[in-house]
């Protein structure tokens, strides 16, 4: 363990923590020190059904190993069930310092067949389940003046996927959702960043490649564990991270990135006003140039084999 980089005194909630990503991410924050809260409503990648088993083998492991954890079922979805696992790690810890937003389910479709109860699903778990546990947990990093969120965004949000706009649309509303927090919680000393992670996980291994590219890309991204993005999210949890706030970062193996927000790229001015003609004849050759192309996704801009 780190000397430098010690979560010791400090309690930690990670969601979606019975597999992959979040897992890799609980076993962790325990051994440099923290109380984890494994929190895991064991449903299916599609969000259906429960089994309580994940997140308790998680807990048991970090307690064998000389930590401390507790296992937790309810489902972030809830407004009510977050709550529950906000006091869960208060009844058992006496104290909460980190929520790390993880859980997620994917019902991929394309667009124009997408069903409102796949949207809803969706959105219900990953951007509803970010606001509810951060909402819970927030009141009491108040209280305490301090406490950090790390929300897990992905580059389909950032970025683009196919098939995925409910997937993206949360994962992108996590960003502004996490942005938001660190403007209005700055005052009481919390953070608020997001990391987009990349691993090989039993969600990304339910993905079918779509053509011989994608299939060679998919054998080079099995080597890519969701242990690889354990130690950012430990960090971003450490004090050692209190000047980090509204900040977006992405893993990708051995390799961390700092990524973009949205600020002006370009600027026109008529003194005189615009007309619709004026954006065609004047503002559109302006621009153009600096349009990102509406199709590119994420393996367009990280084109090179990771490292």
């Amino acid at each position: 363990m780190s000397d430098s980089i010690s979560l010791a005194g400090k309690t930690v909630v990670v969601t979606g923590a019975g597999r992959g990503i979040g897992r890799a991410i609980a076993m962790l924050m325990a051994k440099h020190g923290a109380a984890v809260v494994v929190n895991d409503i064991g449903a299916s990648l599609e969000g259906e059904g429960s089994d309580a088993s994940p997140a308790r083998q998680v807990a048991d492991a970090i307690n064998a190993a000389g930590g401390a954890a507790v296992a937790n079922s309810d489902s972030v979805a809830s407004f009510a069930g977050a709550n529950r696992i906000v006091q869960c790690a208060l009844d058992h810890f006496g104290r909460i310092d980190c929520v790390v937003n993880n859980a997620g389910i994917l019902r991929d479709a394309i667009f124009h067949k997408m069903s409102e109860e796949d949207w809803d699903a969706v959105i219900n778990v990953m951007l509803k389940g970010a606001f509810n546990m951060s909402r819970h947990a927030a009141a009491h990093f108040r209280k305490q003046n301090s406490g950090a969120f790390v929300h897990m965004t992905s580059t389909a949000g950032l970025i683009g996927g196919m098939g995925q706009a409910n997937y993206s649309a949360a994962k992108l509303g996590i960003v502004a959702l996490s942005k938001a927090i660190a403007i209005d919680m700055a005052y009481f000393n919390v953070r608020s960043n997001c990391v987009a992670p990349v691993a090989w996980t039993r969600m990304t291994g339910s993905i079918p490649p779509k053509d011989p590219a994608a299939a060679k890309r998919t054998e080079r991204y099995k080597q890519i564990t969701a242990e690889h993005n354990a130690p950012l999210v430990v960090f971003l949890a450490s004090d050692a991270a209190a000047g980090v706030n509204g900040q977006i970062f992405s893993v990708r193996k051995n390799e961390i990135f700092l990524m973009g927000q949205s600020r002006p790229l370009q600027r026109v001015h008529r003194a005189e006003g615009w007309t619709p003609e004026d954006c065609y004849t004047h503002m559109l050759p302006a621009f153009k140039d600096a349009f990102y192309p509406a199709t590119e996704r994420t393996n367009d801009v990280f084109s090179s084999d990771p490292t």
